[in-house]
């Protein structure tokens, strides 16, 4: 029996024209320290200012140098700002550079300076795709991308290159 010859496969999403973008690839590899300062709570409550001036004065740069530094609180105490401070100036000198807040806060922080310096020439007039299994993104985050690349694209999606929800598309000009 005579077996029809068969059509090459043919990857539609590629033919389509898409441009996927995962936000995951735009965050920066950092080497991402946290500084908790509850660790130098008086009985969880109270910062002291010269115990903590002390234990400050101890970090070293082998620990900080060149590292991206989540400096929080992780109790429920008041931190007073000097100690935001003090901590901050400290941790530059060091060589590490410092933001306020948590973990996955630092991490959304370098996404959004990511997404602030993306180079947009790539994605203009482009059908765009913006990949929803990315594990780092925030709603913050994606308002940001949309932001950014809606003023060049001629449509964006959300989602994978073979399901999409449609988020905006050009409108045509008139005349």
């Amino acid at each position: 029996m005579d077996t029809p010859p068969s059509e090459p496969i043919r990857n539609r999403v590629e033919e389509s024209g898409l441009i996927a973008l995962d936000l995951d690839h735009l965050t920066p590899r950092a080497d991402v320290r946290v500084l908790d300062l509850s660790q130098y709570l008086e009985q969880g409550l109270i910062l002291r200012e010269k115990p903590f001036r002390q234990a400050i004065s101890e970090l070293s740069a082998t620990d900080w140098a060149e590292k991206t530094v989540a400096l929080h609180c992780a109790s429920d105490a008041i931190v007073p700002d000097w100690a935001w401070m003090l901590a901050t100036s400290k941790l530059i000198a060091l060589g590490a550079e410092v933001f306020i807040g948590d973990l996955a806060h630092t991490q959304e922080q370098l996404l959004l300076r990511a997404i602030d310096a993306l180079d947009l020439s790539p994605f203009e007039g482009g059908r765009l795709v913006i990949k929803g299994c990315s594990a780092g993104t925030t709603s913050e985050s994606l308002a940001r991308i949309i932001q950014r690349l809606q003023p060049v694209a001629q449509s964006i999606f959300y989602g994978e290159p073979c399901s999409t929800v449609p988020v905006y598309k050009r409108p045509r000009k008139e005349g």
